[in-house]
């Protein structure tokens, strides 16, 4: 299959269905906020270098996790009931992405995260589709998550950990919300051991892109997560 250029003045994407077998299906266009939801709602998401043209990627096998197959073990169970930490949802966005961008991490040569994509994320949380898991330890940021959230689906992105087991306290407890408020999926994108020791399997695109055909939407009412997500689940 060819790896498609995409037009300037055009965000639709080719059907995720033609990606080439490297998993990227597409290059060039730009990080605007209509381009990268359409993005998601149509099985792709961006993913490059610093150096690298823009890539837009939608891989075979696709990572997922179904919220219902989060595994805790009884170490972070043990966490949760000392209230090891605290979890707020949409307070700290900036910050979080800003860790996720710096955070060392020694199995890859550097981050994807640009300050380009940076600031286009930070868009798309202030119009309503990405979200921000923060972890405290008192008043210090220690852990957190961001991802979009389009209808029953949740659009992982990255996480971080500056103490133990911080991004994997608050990975559980967005779970046990997306449960309670019915969705469907977590997208993970790429396959780590860390997201399959939390639950994460691999499935066929197909069957990925028929849960985002159902999950389509492109415009979003800005929720407050903070007081609509509980934190006392354990």
């Amino acid at each position: 299959m060819p790896i498609f250029q995409l037009e300037d003045d055009n965000v639709m994407f080719p059907p995720a269905r033609l990606t080439d077998e490297s998993g990227i299906l597409a290059v060039g266009g730009d990080l605007s906020p209509k381009r990268i939801i359409e993005a998601y709602a149509s099985g792709v998401f961006p993913w490059f270098n610093p150096e690298d043209p823009l890539l837009w990627w939608s891989p075979d096998p696709r990572c997922v996790l179904y919220p219902e197959n989060i595994k805790v073990s009884k170490s972070m169970r043990q966490l949760f009931r000392r209230n090891e930490y605290r979890v707020t949802f949409d307070q700290a966005f900036r910050e979080v992405i800003t860790a996720c961008q710096n955070i060392y991490r020694p199995d890859q040569g550097g981050t994807w995260i640009t300050d380009e994509m940076k600031e286009a994320y930070i868009e798309l949380h202030d119009i309503g589709f990405m979200h921000s898991v923060e972890v405290w330890d008192n008043d210090e940021l220690v852990g957190g998550l961001y991802g979009g959230a389009m209808k029953n689906a949740f659009f992982g992105e990255s996480m971080f950990s500056y103490k133990s087991n911080a991004s994997k306290y608050g990975f559980i407890t967005l779970c046990k919300n997306l449960i309670e408020h019915n969705f469907d999926i977590i997208d993970c994108q790429m396959h780590t051991d860390h997201l399959e020791s939390l639950g994460a399997e691999e499935i066929p695109r197909e069957a990925f892109l028929l849960t985002v055909d159902r999950n389509q939407q492109r415009e979003f009412v800005k929720e407050d997560w903070n007081e609509k997500f509980r934190t006392d689940f354990y």
